[in-house]
């Protein structure tokens, strides 16, 4: 696939999730429940998509040697971030904003919402965890090929994930970090086409 359109695949998730960040409410009232559930149920098949950034570099790599174990790794972490991150979408973002939204009108929301707060929150985390671990896993994999191109993507994408751990996308740390992680994806993707496109030139 050309550069371009590898650029598009890895930084599409990201941004749409930051544009989608500036809109996202603050807090979770009687007021923002429609909103709040109704965002989340937008943005559920979104944010398993931002492991294409680390997919499509990760493309037909070896198999049968240490960058090959590193690829199942990576491999491995996206799948439990794209699992645990939905569950938190899920439990924090559609069950607690539609059990406010249809809470009886003299309950207060906060015994409703925090409990599925905490079990989303817990989710969400192991989900960061692991995305940050199938980045480190995926420059394990790339560096032998790819060296020193692979870095400035992977310092960014660590930065990144190390934010999105409490984040979220909330603005205005949130929708940063998500622009963040399009910028990682977007190095990544350069990186690795760069060295890529090298020896067919030189022949």
């Amino acid at each position: 696939m050309s550069i371009i359109r590898n650029l598009a695949l890895v930084t599409a998730a990201p941004l749409v999730l930051a544009a989608a960040g500036i809109t996202h409410p603050h807090g979770l009232s009687r007021s923002t429940a429609m909103h709040w559930t109704h965002l989340h149920v937008a943005l559920l098949p979104i944010f398993p998509l931002l492991v294409i950034g680390l997919l499509v570099p990760l493309w037909r790599r070896p198999r049968a040697d240490l960058a090959g174990f590193a690829t199942v790794a990576a491999w491995t972490g996206a799948f439990i971030y794209a699992a645990f991150y939905t569950g938190l979408d899920a439990v924090a973002g559609i069950a607690a904003g539609t059990a406010v939204e249809h809470a009886p009108g003299t309950a207060s929301p906060g015994p409703i919402k925090h409990p599925l707060y905490a079990m989303g929150e817990a989710l969400g985390q192991a989900g960061a965890y692991a995305f940050i671990g199938a980045v480190v896993a995926t420059a394990i994999a790339l560096f032998p090929k790819h060296g020193a191109r692979v870095v400035p993507g992977t310092l960014v994408l660590l930065g990144a994930g190390w934010s999105f751990i409490d984040s979220h996308i909330f603005w205005p740390r949130g929708v940063w970090t998500m622009l963040g992680f399009a910028l990682g994806f977007a190095l990544l993707a350069v990186g690795t086409s760069r060295s890529e496109s090298g020896p067919r030139r030189a022949t």
